[in-house]
C-alpha cells in the first residue's frame, strides 16, 4: 500500500496544483472582463456627448475613467 499511497499523494498534489492554476486563470479572466466592461461603459458615456458635441460631458467621462485606473 506504500506505493499506492505515494502515487495517490502525488496525484492529489498534482490536482491541487492544477486547481490553483485554474483559479489563477479565472481571477485573471475576471480582471480582464471587468476592464472590458469599464471600457464599454466609457465608450457608451462618450458616444452620446460626442454626438451632441457636449465637450464638458466628454471631459467628465474621460476624467472619471482616468481616476478609475
Amino acid at each position: 500500500m506504500g506505493m499506492r499511497g505515494n502515487r495517490a499523494s502525488a496525484e492529489l498534489r498534482e490536482l491541487r496544483e492544477q486547481v490553483e492554476g485554474i483559479e489563477a486563470s479565472i481571477a485573471e479572466l475576471r480582471r480582464h472582463h471587468l476592464r472590458l466592461a469599464e471600457l464599454a461603459d466609457l465608450v457608451q458615456e462618450l458616444l452620446v456627448p460626442m454626438a451632441e458635441r457636449d465637450e464638458d460631458r466628454v471631459a467628465e467621462a474621460i476624467t472619471k475613467f482616468q481616476h478609475g485606473l
